[in-house]
C-alpha cells in the first residue's frame, strides 16, 4: 500500500474521534442539566382520559389564583387544656404569613380534631414555586412553630412535593457516578486491562452527553417530557446498554486480531460480525420504549421517547467512536492482557467450554431442571400487588410529609387534607350532596363557597358548575379510599341531570391503577410482537424466535415471583407502583432478549460454517464470557438506581437487575443451548440451517 494510500485510511478515524471528543466537550455538560427541564409535579403525569384529569381541569376555574394546599398540624404534649386552648394561637401563626412571598391569601382558621388532641389549618400557596419551595416551606414551618408547646408539621402534596425534590436533588452527579465507578470497577476485574474500560465508559459517557443534550433540547421546547425518574432511568439505561454494546464489539475485536496481523482488519471484521447484533438488540429496546407512547399515562409516555433517544446515542457512539479508537490503539487496547482466539478453550475460555460441553452431553437433563426452576419461581409472581403504595412507603427511610400525613391521619378522618373532589351542574347541589353524605366511606360533603373553602355560606358557582369536597373516613392512598371512591362516582353519576365528576388525589390513585392494568394488557402483547419481528428478520427463522421470546418472558414472570417475595420479607413493601410490572416488563424482556441475540446470532454463524451442533458449542463457549461480564454490568447499573430514596426506582432496580442476571446465569447459558440443541436442525426453519440433515448437524 503506498504512503498516501496509508495515511488516507488514518484520516477516517482521526475524524470520528475528533467529532466525538467535540461532541463531549460541548454535550456533555448536558447531563449534569437535564434537571433544568425536568418536573416533578405529579399532577402532570395523570392519566390523559381520566375522570379526575378532567376534574384537575374543572378545578381551575374555581380558584381566582391557582394554588396548591399546605396541610399544617400542631399536636400538644402538655396539659394546657389542649388543641382547644391553642387554638388561637395556632391560628393568629399562620395568619401572619398572609402577604409572604409564594402565599395566596389568608390560611384558613385552625380546627381541633375529634379527639381534642391535634389542630389542622390549610396555607395556600403559588403552584409553580420551583426553587423557592423549600424557602416557602420553611417561613410556613417557622411561623406554625410559635405556637407554644406545640409540635408542628406539613403535609399535604406540596410538602410532598418537596420531598420528591430533595429525594432527585443531585441525581445527575450522584446516580451518574456510582454508576461509572461501579462499570470501571467490574470491567477492570473482567478485563485485567488498563486502558479498554476507560475506553468503554468514555464512550458510554459521550453517549449519555449527547443523548442528554438532545433530550434536554426537546423537553425545552415541550416536544418530550422529563421527570426525576425519567432522568435517572435515562443516565442508567445509556451507561448500561452503551456498555454491553461496547463490550460485544471489543471481544470480537479480540478475537480478530489474533486472526489480522492488520488492525483496520480487525475492526473490519468485528464491524462485520457485530453490527447487525447490536443494531437488532438496540431496536429490540428502543421500539419496546416507544410501544409506551401507546400508554394513557403520561409518564410511561414521557419515558418512551426519551429512552429510545439514548438507545440510539449508545448504538452511535459503539459503532463510531469505539471502532476509532480500537484502531488507533491497536493491540495496546487490551495491555497488559494478550489477544486470544475466542473460539479455543485452551485460550481463555475453559470455563464456558466446560459448560457447554455439559449442555452437549445432556441437553434435556440441563432444560428441564432450569425450566423447572424458573417454574417455581414464577408461581409466586401472582402474589405481587400492584395497586400502588401507600404514601408512607413512597420513600425509602423517613421523609419529614410522610410523618406529618401520619400524624393527620391519627386525630383527623383519613382523608383530611386530600378530599374526594366533586364537580356538578349547580341546579343538582343538593340531591349530589345527598348522595354523596350517603355514600359507605365518606365522612363529609360541603358545598365550596366564594371564600375557597368548603362550608360556611353559599356555595361558589362558576359557569353554572359548583365544587363539593368530600372528606374520607379512610386514609387517602389506602384500598379502602380508592373503594370508596369508585361507590362515590357510582352515587353522584347516577344523580339525573347532574353530569357530575369525581376528582381528588384518591381517585387520581385509582384512575392511575386502572389505566395502568390496561397499559399492560395493550403495551405487554405489542412489544412481545416486535421482540418477534425483529428476531425472525435477524435469526432468519420462525420456530427460533418463538423460544427465544417465550424462554425471555419465563425470566420475567419468575423475576417477578422472586420480587415479590423480597419486596414482602425484606424491603417490607406492601406492593408496587401500579406501572413498576410494566417499567419492569420493557426493560428486562428487551434487554434480556439482547443476550439471547448476541447469543444466537454467533450461534448461527458457527453452524452456518460447522454445523449446528458444533455452531451451538462454538457460540456458547465464544460469547459466554462477554455476555456474562456484560449481564453483571447492566445488572449492577440498575442497581445504582438504588441510590434514590424512592420505593419506585428502587423496585425498578431490584426487577431488572436480579432478572438481567437470571436470565444471563439461567435463562441464555442454559436453558436455551440446551434447548438449541435438544431440538436440533428443526429449530432454524425455514432457513437452510433448519433444511439441513441430521448428519450435517450432529
Amino acid at each position: 500500500m503506498t504512503n498516501p494510500a496509508r495515511r488516507a485510511r488514518w484520516l477516517v478515524p482521526l475524524v470520528l474521534l475528533l467529532v466525538w471528543l467535540g461532541i463531549g466537550g460541548t454535550l456533555g455538560p448536558y447531563a449534569g442539566k437535564l434537571g433544568e427541564v425536568a418536573t416533578n409535579d405529579q399532577a402532570a403525569f395523570l392519566p390523559r382520559s381520566a375522570e379526575s384529569t378532567r376534574v384537575v381541569d374543572a378545578q381551575r376555574a374555581f380558584q381566582q389564583d391557582e394554588t396548591l394546599p399546605v396541610i399544617v398540624v400542631w399536636t400538644f404534649d402538655d396539659d394546657g387544656g389542649g388543641a382547644a386552648a391553642h387554638r388561637e394561637a395556632a391560628t393568629r401563626s399562620v395568619a401572619a404569613l398572609a402577604g409572604e412571598p409564594g402565599v395566596v391569601g389568608p390560611a384558613s382558621p385552625a380546627v381541633p380534631s375529634r379527639d381534642g388532641e391535634a389542630l389542622q389549618a390549610v396555607v395556600q400557596v403559588e403552584p409553580d414555586l420551583g426553587d423557592r419551595l423549600p424557602d416557602v416551606l420553611e417561613r410556613i414551618e417557622e411561623a406554625a412553630a410559635q405556637v407554644p408547646g406545640a409540635r408542628a408539621q406539613l403535609a399535604g402534596p406540596v410538602a410532598s412535593q418537596a420531598d420528591l425534590s430533595d429525594a432527585f436533588s443531585g441525581i445527575d452527579g450522584l446516580l451518574l457516578g456510582v454508576a461509572l465507578i461501579t462499570v470501571l470497577v467490574i470491567l477492570l476485574l473482567v478485563y485485567r486491562s488498563v486502558l479498554l474500560p476507560l475506553v468503554i465508559i468514555v464512550s458510554a459517557v459521550f453517549a449519555l452527553g449527547l443523548a442528554c443534550a438532545v433530550v434536554y433540547a426537546l423537553a425545552d421546547r415541550d416536544v418530550v417530557r422529563v421527570d426525576g425518574q425519567v432522568q435517572g432511568i435515562l443516565s442508567i439505561l445509556v451507561i448500561g446498554a452503551a456498555t454491553d454494546y461496547a463490550l460485544l464489539l471489543t471481544a470480537r475485536f479480540r478475537e480478530e486480531l489474533a486472526r489480522h496481523p492488520d488492525r483496520f482488519g480487525a475492526v473490519r471484521a468485528a464491524l462485520g460480525a457485530s453490527w447487525q447484533a447490536v443494531v437488532a438488540s438496540a431496536a429490540t429496546v428502543a421500539l419496546g420504549l416507544l410501544a409506551l407512547l401507546l400508554s394513557d399515562l403520561t409518564n410511561n409516555r414521557a419515558l418512551g421517547p426519551v429512552g429510545a433517544i439514548g438507545i440510539v446515542c449508545a448504538v452511535l457512539s459503539t459503532l463510531t467512536f469505539l471502532p476509532a479508537v480500537l484502531v488507533l490503539l491497536g493491540r495496546a487496547a487490551y495491555w497488559p492482557a494478550k489477544p486470544v482466539r475466542a473460539g479455543d478453550p485452551e485460550a481463555g475460555h475453559r470455563l464456558w467450554h466446560r459448560i457447554a460441553e455439559r449442555v452437549d452431553r445432556a441437553p434435556r437433563r440441563v432444560w428441564a431442571i432450569s425450566l423447572a426452576a424458573l417454574v417455581a419461581c414464577a408461581a409466586f409472581a401472582p402474589t405481587l400487588s400492584s395497586k400502588g403504595v401507600p404514601l408512607d412507603e413512597i420513600f425509602v427511610g423517613d421523609a419529614p410529609s410522610v410523618t406529618a400525613q401520619q400524624t393527620l391521619a391519627r386525630h383527623f378522618p383519613g382523608g383530611s387534607g386530600n378530599p374526594a373532589v366533586i364537580i356538578a351542574d349547580a341546579d343538582r347541589l343538593d340531591p349530589v350532596l345527598a348522595a354523596a353524605r350517603d355514600t359507605e366511606g365518606v365522612a363529609s360533603a360541603d358545598a365550596v363557597t366564594a371564600s375557597g373553602r368548603p362550608g360556611g355560606g353559599d356555595p361558589k358557582v362558576v359557569d353554572g358548575r359548583v365544587r363539593i369536597d368530600a372528606t374520607l373516613q379512610a386514609p387517602a392512598d389506602s384500598d379502602a379510599a380508592k373503594s370508596t371512591v369508585a361507590r362515590l362516582r357510582t352515587a353522584v353519576h347516577a344523580v339525573p341531570g347532574a353530569d357530575a365528576l369525581v376528582g381528588g388525589y384518591t381517585a387520581q390513585q385509582y384512575d392511575t391503577q386502572r389505566t395502568a392494568e390496561h397499559d399492560r394488557t395493550l403495551i405487554v402483547p405489542v412489544v412481545l410482537a416486535i421482540i418477534l419481528v425483529i428476531l425472525v428478520v435477524l435469526l432468519r427463522s420462525l420456530l427460533m424466535p418463538v423460544l427465544l421470546v417465550a424462554t425471555v418472558a419465563l425470566n420475567f414472570v419468575a423475576t417477578l415471583g422472586v420480587s415479590s417475595l423480597v419486596f414482602t420479607h425484606v424491603f417490607g413493601f406492601s406492593g408496587t407502583d401500579a406501572s413498576v410490572p410494566l417499567y419492569g416488563f420493557v426493560f428486562l424482556v428487551a434487554l434480556g432478549v439482547d443476550y439471547n441475540i448476541f447469543l444466537m446470532s454467533r450461534v448461527r454463524q458457527e453452524s452456518l460454517e460447522h454445523g449446528v451442533r458444533e455452531g451451538i458449542l462454538r457460540g456458547l463457549t465464544a460469547t459466554g464470557g462477554v455476555i456474562t461480564s456484560a449481564g453483571v454490568v447492566l445488572a449492577a447499573t440498575f442497581a445504582a438506581l438504588g441510590v434514590i430514596p424512592l420505593a419506585f426506582l428502587l423496585q425498578i432496580a431490584f426487577i431488572v437487575a436480579f432478572g438481567v442476571l437470571l436470565d444471563t446465569l439461567v435463562v441464555r447459558s442454559l436453558l436455551v443451548p440446551a434447548l438449541a440443541r435438544d431440538i436440533g436442525a428443526v429449530a432454524w426453519w425455514p432457513s437452510r440451517l433448519g433444511r439441513r440433515t441430521p448428519a450435517r448437524t450432529e
